[in-house]
């Protein structure tokens, strides 16, 4: 055995599990049996199912606001089939989940992967291993002993951290005064975040606009730039910098999301005058 690494006293978890069934109680009763004194945050857990490009989204936005911990991600549509189970070393911290485009992003905003395991060393899963449920059987035993201190070796063979799936990029064109961009996430009050952040704006000169076109799916509606939506009266459409540095569309008052007729993987079109 390799030497210990350094103990965690914070877990986050991260899922799709939602919160009517018993899943996630069950991985926080494996994390307590592996690291009784670690705490346990739960980030969410209404990932919607098996949205891996949401759930890298919200762990990518949330990581750096932790110092030091383990960070057990579980969006696994590919459960049971020859997808990957990774620990990954990303700062002062490390993720645990599946190979499947979850992780890298986090690992990314974390300042990139520094070291990776594929997590094969059965002798510290929960065994007989369930087909269906690798985060009670594999990634929470793994994220409870790397919090008690196991080495990430300890858990697996070591992998190239380049070789790590990563989610295809968004879509963004900037071409003739016009920014195309793609919608990467709509949150719970209909703001919608774009994929691009003021610089992308710069390129098309329109930093310095007060007022954009917006074009969603055909329709074409106008948008005041605002540093915020208390800015402008209810029901007016803004376009502005969020608090994760990218460019959103809201509605005060109300949701961007419906005003646009707009939702995830759709092009939104700005344009000056």
């Amino acid at each position: 055995m390799t030497a210990a690494a350094d103990r965690f006293d914070l877990v986050t978890f991260t899922s799709d599990f939602g919160i009517d069934d018993s899943y996630v109680a069950i991985c926080k009763g494996v994390l307590r049996r592996f690291a009784p004194h670690a705490d346990v945050v739960d980030v969410t857990h209404t990932v919607p199912a098996q949205d891996i490009r949401h759930a890298a989204l919200v762990l990518a936005r949330t990581v750096p606001w932790f110092t030091g911990a383990v960070h057990l991600a579980i969006v696994d549509p590919g459960v049971g089939t020859d997808r990957r189970a990774v620990a990954v070393r990303a700062g002062d911290s490390v993720l645990v989940g599946p190979d499947n485009g979850l992780l890298i992003a986090a690992a990314d905003a974390l300042g990139a992967p520094r070291e990776a395991v594929a997590l094969t060393n059965t002798d510290r899963f929960l065994m007989p291993v369930s087909a269906t449920f690798h985060g009670r059987d594999v990634f929470a035993p793994s994220a409870g002993q790397l919090a008690s201190g196991c080495a990430l070796t300890d858990l697996g063979e070591p992998i190239d951290p380049a070789t790590l799936v990563r989610l295809p990029t968004p879509r963004i064109a900037t071409a003739n005064g016009c920014l195309t961009a793609e919608i990467v996430d709509v949150d719970t009050y209909g703001n919608v975040q774009l994929a691009t952040r003021l610089h992308h704006l710069e390129q098309v000169g329109l930093a310095g606009a007060s007022e954009v076109k917006v074009t969603t799916n055909g329709a074409v509606t106008r948008a005041l730039r605002t540093k915020s939506y208390g800015e402008v009266p209810p029901g007016t459409l803004v376009l502005y910098v969020d608090s994760a540095g990218a460019l959103e569309l809201a509605v005060n008052e109300g949701s961007a999301a419906h005003a646009l007729g707009a939702t995830v993987g759709d092009d939104v079109e700005i344009r000056g005058d």
